[in-house]
């Protein structure tokens, strides 16, 4: 019973990390990977670089196209897209 005693406070320890730490972090990264999988045509978008855009092509899972200037269109890779600035809405069917 003694053996147990001694382990009581490494479990309280990783008990208060897992709430504390971990399970915020993976929430986190849930609700980016939700905002990154809901990018349309036309939302405007912060890069981890800094850049304010325009999405103006949604290419597969990977990347998006994303215009930063009038007529200046680069390839992002998805992941990097930091913030959803504005949103567009849906277009009617």
């Amino acid at each position: 019973m003694e053996a147990f005693g001694q382990f009581i406070p490494l479990i309280l320890i990783f008990a208060i990390m897992y709430l504390l730490l971990i399970r915020p972090q993976q929430k986190k990264v849930k609700e980016h990977q939700a905002m990154v999988a809901a990018l349309r045509r036309g939302d405007q978008v912060v890069t981890a670089g800094g850049l304010m855009a325009k999405v103006t092509k949604v290419k597969d899972d990977a990347e998006v196209e994303v215009e930063i200037a009038s007529g200046v269109t680069v390839r992002v890779v998805r992941s990097t897209i930091t913030q959803v600035v504005s949103k567009t809405e849906p277009a009617n069917s």
